[in-house]
């Protein structure tokens, strides 16, 4: 070890004991002295106790500014207090630690003031999250833009125990693909769980598993102390107890203390010589801090791993042996990772940590080196010293409309329409075209990707010839890897996708360059990854997501490749804008506005406040999108796209045609079923004139906006109107609304409560089957006839005539 990191240890193990405590008292204060809630507060402070001496060392040793970590989510206030001791968060939010705007449960990009790089929380995905951010900055560093900025490693805090999640391997295979650099994964080897002790041999796995995988894999497991004393005569015995140890009787000991270490040492391996000598001369306390001198508590050892992983770019997996609860009453207690410090115990750990009633808040309070040097030193530790780290980036200017073939008479869907658009851009060299990256789980060519990879390439980090064109096989498809190549091909794997969409769509506050990530998927998988999708929105990342084919439009496929409640999942997702097109030029429309709203931050940039006043919606902020996609080819409409209608679209919904003073009916439809809508009021129209046609380009939007004004006048805002109310108020008190989607008809049913119109909603309920759209419309009641049976049923006493559908 150098002389500087010498001199560095004092430092940092002051800084650990305050960090240590001041998390430990942070969810004491919320549990027993801030008032009582209605529910359990909770905190973690035994695997929070775990990881303290690692992200000290990290956080004040190891760490630049360009780095980003992903924290274990039970370690919460232990990087909380660091941020706290780095003047990055305040007293009052660690005081309402999981109150109300106070600190979260849990790191949140969003909802934290501190500098948190990722969310974590639901357990996995910040591991795999970080792996993709890696990725990310190769691509922006191939291509060119980092502009002299330093990389950073993207470095994830883990559980042992999260290392049960199938999602981490599903991302190490893909890292492995694309060849994964400057990547760190901190394993907290605490071998504890929730609800159980880590399996014996754990580690071994773990190691075979990432040196597979071309990781370097370091053991990080006997601290100083362990060390000189292995060099003692009889420590190699000593040694080789401490490494077959299993992991409930090591915990165990932990938790009963150094009488405990000395009984259970002499009994297996006191040999009235050596060994026996190597424990006798040590007092209990001194035998359990040797005992607990494991790797992840050691700094030292800490230090010197990380540095020596520093010098290179591969990745990395360090196993860290640590105690859970160490320093803690509760340290080794199988019980202890839910539990709870007393406060008879939390006394005593105050008395030994000599800090005085009423000083527990003070940043150096119980310090034994001076508290305006201990300030120093963490105000110039280098991951600090620059300030806070969220980087920025200027918007990508967008078209005022994007261009598409002319379809003429022929049909088309719109998932060759998306295919189509990306193509025209693709032919150009706009700054929009340069900053879309794509990706896909190994349905490129299914969901239309194809044209476009064509033009633009795949990306790696090394060219990597077409071998079909070199051996002059024809084919489609050109597709060659290249540094500039714009599509980031993924295996199998939906998990990986919104992972990537994440990291992707974070590019800007990361690294500092702005990406519009598009990402395409079979519609009905994306509930493989709801968790994934959720977590990605959770962060604010903005992407772009094209799910297609859906609905049951699919109809050869089957139940299995048919989606029923990805409708519902669009309108309940936060952070993310769906629509559903019919036609091209809707879709157009919707691509333009999505790549301008991705890029929206906060109030004044993108769209300002008439977006706001005319559909009730927060679009000056921003978020990410969803399109349902079809793969049904649909006649196109020959008409101008106005401005009027663009916004319309935009905004969820346009009058198709508009119904009279008198109307007794109208058909409210989405996507792929507007032949079947068109139909259905064209045989009513026989006797009924004044039958109204509205197309739904956007359930999500109207029903957000909708709810959103009622809340506005709630508030004194009486003459709020959202763009569905203006839409449905001329119409009579006694018109029936039928609802039409090729998903869950709970989808569109909510519009009978905007006006009080009685509404029957028509949509697929249950798993589909193979055979002609024909038949599964006719099935479900979504063609022609079943529109208009539901709607004579709406209008009882008022019969409808129409000619059967030939």
């Amino acid at each position: 070890m150098s002389k500087q990191q010498d001199a560095r240890i004092p430092y940092l193990a002051e800084i650990e004991r305050r960090a240590l405590w001041l998390a430990t008292w942070t969810i004491h204060n919320a549990n027993h002295i801030r008032p009582a809630g209605d529910v359990k507060v909770g905190g973690h402070q035994a695997s929070s106790a775990s990881l303290a001496t690692i992200m000290t060392a990290l956080y004040f040793g190891a760490l630049k500014p360009e780095d980003r970590v992903a924290v274990k989510p039970h370690a919460s206030p232990i990087f909380h207090a660091i941020q706290y001791l780095a003047g990055n968060q305040t007293r009052e939010k660690l005081e309402n630690f999981r109150g109300y705007k106070g600190v979260q449960s849990y790191p949140s990009r969003t909802k934290d003031v501190d500098d948190v790089d990722f969310s974590t929380g639901s357990v996995g995905l910040g591991v795999a999250q970080t792996l993709f951010s890696s990725l990310v900055q190769d691509y922006v560093t191939s291509h060119g833009w980092m502009q002299g900025r330093p990389e950073g490693r993207m470095i994830s805090l883990i559980g042992d125990a999260e290392m049960d999640e199938g999602n981490i391997y599903e991302a190490l295979i893909e890292g492995w693909k694309h060849g994964l650099r400057n990547t760190w994964w901190v394993v907290d080897y605490n071998r504890q769980s929730l609800d159980a002790v880590i399996r014996e041999g754990l580690w071994s796995k773990f190691e075979q598993m990432f040196a597979n995988f071309g990781w370097d894999v370091v053991i990080v497991k006997h601290g100083k102390l362990m060390q000189a004393a292995f060099a003692e005569p009889g420590g190699e015995r000593l040694r080789d107890w401490i490494d077959a140890c299993p992991n409930q009787l090591y915990s165990a000991l932990t938790f009963q203390g150094g009488a405990a270490w000395r009984k259970r040492l002499l009994d297996d391996i006191g040999d009235q010589g050596a060994v026996t000598k190597l424990i006798e001369k040590r007092s209990d306390a001194e035998l359990a801090q040797l005992m607990g001198n494991l790797g992840g508590h050691d700094m030292p050892s800490l230090l010197e791993a990380f540095e020596a992983a520093g010098k290179h770019d591969r990745p990395v997996c360090f196993i860290c042996y640590t105690v859970k609860g160490f320093g803690l009453p509760l340290a080794g207690h199988k019980d202890n990772h839910a539990g709870l410090m007393t406060p008879d115990q939390m006394a005593g750990f105050q008395t030994a940590r000599g800090i005085r009633a009423g000083h527990e808040w003070d940043k150096w309070e119980g310090a034994t080196l001076d508290a305006d040097d201990l300030q120093r030193f963490v105000d110039q530790s280098p991951f600090f010293a620059g300030g806070r780290r969220r980087l920025s980036a200027p918007a990508v200017p967008v078209p005022d409309a994007l261009t598409f073939p002319a379809p003429g008479n022929k049909e088309i869907s719109t998932q060759m329409g998306f295919g189509q658009i990306l193509n025209e851009l693709a032919r150009g060299d706009s700054a929009l075209a340069s900053r879309i990256v794509t990706t896909a789980p190994d349905v490129t060519v299914s969901t239309n990707l194809g044209a476009w990879v064509n033009r633009r390439g795949l990306f790696a980090r090394e060219s990597m010839a077409d071998t079909f064109k070199a051996e002059r096989i024809p084919s489609t498809y050109t597709w060659e890897f290249s540094p500039k190549g714009q599509h980031l091909e993924l295996g199998i794997a939906e998990s990986n996708l919104f992972i990537a969409l994440s990291a992707l769509g974070l590019s800007h506050t990361i690294n500092g360059e702005r990406l519009l990530p598009i990402g395409t998927v079979y519609d009905p998988f994306i509930l493989r990854a709801a968790d994934q999708m959720n977590y990605a929105c959770y962060q604010d990342a903005r992407f772009m997501l094209v799910a297609t084919p859906s609905g049951v439009s699919l109809a050869g496929e089957g139940g299995a490749h048919q989606s029923i409640s990805t409708p519902l999942v669009g309108m309940a997702q936060d952070g993310l804008c769906s629509f559903e097109p019919a036609f091209l030029d809707e879709l157009a429309v919707m691509m333009r506005f999505g790549f301008d709203y991705m890029q929206r931050h906060g109030e004044g940039e993108g769209e300002t406040g008439d977006i706001a006043e005319r559909s009730w919606l927060r679009d000056e902020t921003g978020g990410s999108l969803y399109f349902r996609l079809s793969t049904r080819p649909l006649e196109q409409p020959q008409r101008t796209m106005t401005p009027e209608l663009a916004r319309n679209i935009v905004d969820g919904g346009y009058w198709m045609r508009k119904p009279g003073p008198n109307a007794q009916v109208v058909i409210a439809y989405t996507g792929a079923l507007a032949p079947e809508a068109i139909q259905a009021v064209g045989m009513m129209a026989e006797d009924r004139r004044d039958v109204g046609l509205l197309a739904i380009t956007s359930a999500d939007r109207l029903n957000a906006g909708w709810t959103a004004a009622q809340r506005a006048r709630e508030n004194g805002h009486g003459q709020a109107r959202s763009h569905i109310e203006r839409l449905l108020e001329d119409l009579p008190p006694h018109c029936a609304l039928i609802t039409l989607i090729d998903g869950h008809p709970a989808t569109l049913a909510w519009l009978g409560s905007v006006h009080g119109h009685r509404t029957r909603s028509l949509g697929v309920e249950h798993f589909g089957q193979t055979g002609t759209i024909q038949d599964l419309y006719r099935h479900y009641g979504i063609d022609a006839d079943g529109i208009v049976r539901a709607a004579q049923a709406m209008t009882a006493g008022r019969p409808i005539r129409y000619l059967r559908a030939v």
